[in-house]
């Protein structure tokens, strides 16, 4: 009778010792969650909605619009850089058509900005995400300097209020369009700049297209993704 007894009492110790170590499995499974949704985000900034009333006539931009490599000091406006994201790939159709004509809609472009004085946004380097017309955060270290020795030291890029960069993954469209693609993206990055471009003119900011750099070294300031490959720098201020 008292081997039975010690023969329970031994398998409830066990069967308790389980329960014991499920739960503390589970309180760290718990806790690996919390601390999962609680790491910190890239921070990301809802931009001012794109104003698409009454402006500068489309004649009047074409006629002014000239290359301009001075700026002034004074900063950006938050409406202003959200207004020039919007006219280089903005969304302007419920089914995601954007500013810029896209061979296919495949949309290749990728842009960001280096932000060095705007108004009510902090410097660094953030990605625009057209879905939800929004910036997001990458760095917040003013990379205009070394941007602007990456772009064989144009002092233009380095004076400039913001630095819009044009980059490409060409793979959305050469999987479709095999080589020719190649030639379609590089049409698509010259509307999107086209549109930026008289956008500034518009708005009475200054910019002009810099195509001079070092690809390699654009990649590394900006901490691009290795199949994002820049093709246009065009700094803006006023």
């Amino acid at each position: 009778m008292m081997y039975r007894t010690q023969v329970i009492s031994t398998g409830m110790q066990c069967y308790a010792g389980m329960v014991i170590a499920i739960l503390l499995t589970l309180a760290v499974t718990v806790q690996t969650v919390i601390a999962g949704q609680n790491m910190e985000k890239p921070l990301s900034i809802k931009l001012p909605k794109p104003h698409t009333g009454d402006g500068t006539s489309v004649e009047q931009v074409l006629r002014i619009r000239r290359s301009v490599r001075t700026f002034a000091t004074e900063p950006l406006k938050l409406s202003e850089v959200a207004q020039l994201l919007w006219s280089a790939q903005g969304i302007t159709d419920r089914d995601g058509l954007r500013t810029a004509p896209s061979a296919g809609a495949l949309y290749p472009l990728e842009i960001y900005l280096v932000a060095g004085s705007v108004n009510d946004l902090p410097g660094g380097v953030w990605h625009y995400l057209p879905d939800n017309h929004r910036l997001e955060h990458l760095g917040n270290i003013d990379v205009r300097p070394p941007l602007a020795h990456a772009a064989l030291d144009q002092a233009w890029i380095r004076e400039a209020a913001a630095v819009v960069v044009f980059t490409a993954v060409y793979e959305r469209t050469t999987r479709k369009y095999g080589k020719r693609g190649m030639r379609y993206v590089h049409i698509e990055a010259g509307h999107a700049a086209e549109n930026l471009f008289l956008q500034a003119v518009s708005l009475g900011l200054n910019t002009v297209v810099v195509g001079a750099f070092q690809d390699d070294a654009i990649r590394n300031t900006l901490g691009l993704p290795e199949d994002h490959v820049p093709l246009i720098l065009m700094p803006v201020g006023r």
